[in-house]
């Protein structure tokens, strides 16, 4: 099936892989929270017990240099789409209150990005991550 949306995550390539987990998954959810139609339908399995339900399209994750992280997100303001982001000071923090002031007292081009969720249109996506690889 091919949808008309996109779900891009984009972490820097050098980090951790705990870290490259717990950015993507922080994404993940963020996207989520802010889109609830891209969540599917629960799960149940054939002995009738009951699951959550899952993210109902793929969600691509790219590896990015820090430098490229800032050019998706230039790509994406200038593109009109919301991003949502992790910054390399969000690993010290232990909430989200302080997350949020965390990245409120740094400008824009300073960020410390480590990685970024994006949900839209294909072509958006697609124009926002040009030129970057899928994680492998």
């Amino acid at each position: 099936m091919r949808y008309d949306t996109k779900i891009a995550i984009v972490v820097r390539e050098n980090l951790a892989t705990w870290q490259k987990l717990n950015v993507a998954s922080f994404l993940a959810g963020g996207l989520v929270g802010a889109t609830p139609e891209i969540a599917g339908e629960p799960y149940s399995d054939g002995s009738g017990r009951f699951y959550g339900p899952l993210v109902r399209q793929p969600v691509l994750i790219f590896a990015a240099t820090g430098e490229e992280l800032k050019q998706a997100l230039q790509r994406a303001q200038g593109r009109g789409v919301r991003a949502h982001l992790y910054t390399n000071e969000l690993f010290a923090t232990g909430n989200d209150i302080d997350n949020r002031a965390t990245v409120a007292a740094v400008a824009t081009a300073d960020l410390d990005l480590v990685g970024l969720g994006l949900h839209a249109e294909r072509k958006e996506i697609d124009k926002i991550v040009k030129g970057l690889k899928l994680h492998g």
